[in-house]
């Protein structure tokens, strides 16, 4: 193909070449050079003016679409002059130096196959006119993977496509390319099958969506944010903000709960009261907590539990449940406080005092003498009148 260039630089060489250039010879060269030229200039009155007045004519038209498509190939709108004006430039070359178009035409045709292609690809990313079509026409909820997963696939048949064509106008044979990687589909088959699994459940979380981009999921092993979702792997943030990388394979065969998928937070506490507390008090604390709960704006209705749940060693215990109505970890937390400070005040206002952990000594087994010594040791170290030093060297005397 490129015959035609090689033999006429190896017929006289470079020197060859300058040597045998003529008056009319450099006058193409002018002339070629002076189109190349006059296409940079169209260029940058397209982009400055025709392609501005263009986008307004089609933003006054009633579909989205047309806007849409011309913003996708803007770029490649503009640097088509560009390819233009190098054509007719080596056009007018060739005719000077009597060099075959066959390159040159293979070049624009490829140059034109790229152009289109790169317009393709900007039609096709996850905010172009098939999403938003498929949103208006099907109902489909702008979805975090699905759309991203179908735009990569999209670009991946448009640069597969684009390879080819190019391939093909330039002499290659990808028919036989294709039957080539057929006879070695078995051992790359075998050699990629961890790949194809991840990718196959990549596919398949993508389908189910068990969970999705800022999904809070827990397995058997890890807990944690989804940040990404690709064909192999799933990124996920940990609460200490580590990056974990998890093959799709693995998390489709392992239990995975998704928090955010359910509307509330179950919350469960004690509150532990004082044995001095009374009757009554007791029962007006139960009454003004389960109250407050059922008066809260980002409490569930259901599920409210307030109850004077038993007697344990040391304090009065009040069980507490409820549902925080939000799936938000952050304002979880934030419900939980303000609930917090709700039953605090509740108990300072009715004089409530919560039990506090406390230990006993029994000391049976010494002598009378010795229980009496070591209970007033006790009691003086409590009301801290003297320190353990001196209670030895009473001790001693």
């Amino acid at each position: 193909m490129f015959k035609s260039i090689v033999d006429f630089f190896a017929k006289d060489g470079i020197q060859g070449f300058f040597s045998g250039l003529t008056y009319v010879k450099l006058r193409y060269v002018g002339f070629a050079i002076g189109v190349f030229v006059l296409f940079l200039l169209l260029k940058k009155i397209f982009a400055k003016y025709v392609f501005k007045i263009i986008l307004k004519l089609v933003n006054k038209t009633k579909f989205n679409a047309d806007t849409k498509i011309v913003a996708a190939f803007e770029r490649p709108l503009i640097n088509f002059f560009e390819v233009l004006g190098l054509y007719f430039a080596f056009k007018i070359l060739t005719n000077a130096f009597y060099i075959g178009l066959v390159v040159i035409n293979n070049i624009f045709s490829s140059a034109i196959i790229v152009l289109i292609s790169w317009g393709l690809y900007n039609l096709t990313g996850e905010s172009s006119l098939l999403f938003e079509r498929m949103h208006k026409a099907y109902d489909v909820k702008v979805d975090k993977i699905l759309f991203p997963f179908i735009s990569k696939t999209l670009r991946l048949i448009v640069i597969a496509l684009a390879i080819t064509i190019i391939a093909e106008k330039w002499g290659y044979n990808i028919q036989g390319f294709i039957a080539g990687l057929g006879l070695g589909g078995l051992a790359f088959a075998l050699a990629a099958k961890d790949a194809a699994a991840n990718i196959i459940a990549g596919m398949s979380i993508i389908l189910d969506k068990p969970f999705t981009i800022g999904d809070w999921v827990k397995s058997d092993v890890l807990e944690g944010s989804i940040e990404n979702i690709s064909f192999r792997t799933t990124k996920i943030r940990t609460i200490d903000e580590a990056l974990i990388i998890v093959p799709n394979s693995k998390l489709t065969n392992e239990a995975v709960t998704n928090f955010s998928r359910r509307g509330k937070r179950r919350v469960t506490f004690s509150l532990e009261l004082n044995y001095i507390t009374s009757r009554q008090k007791l029962e007006i604390c139960v009454s003004r907590v389960r109250s407050m709960l059922e008066n809260h704006p980002q409490v569930n209705k259901e599920g409210i539990l307030v109850r004077f749940d038993k007697l344990s060693a040391a304090s009065l215990d009040i069980i507490v449940c409820y549902f925080a109505d939000t799936p938000d970890f952050d304002e979880y937390f934030r419900v939980k406080e303000d609930i917090n400070f709700e039953i605090s005040d509740i108990l300072h206002q009715e004089e409530i005092l919560m039990a506090f952990p406390r230990s006993g000594i029994y000391v049976d087994s010494l002598p009378d003498e010795g229980k009496k010594d070591y209970i007033k040791s006790l009691d003086m170290i409590q009301n801290k009148d003297i320190s353990t030093e001196d209670i030895n060297e009473d001790n001693d005397k």
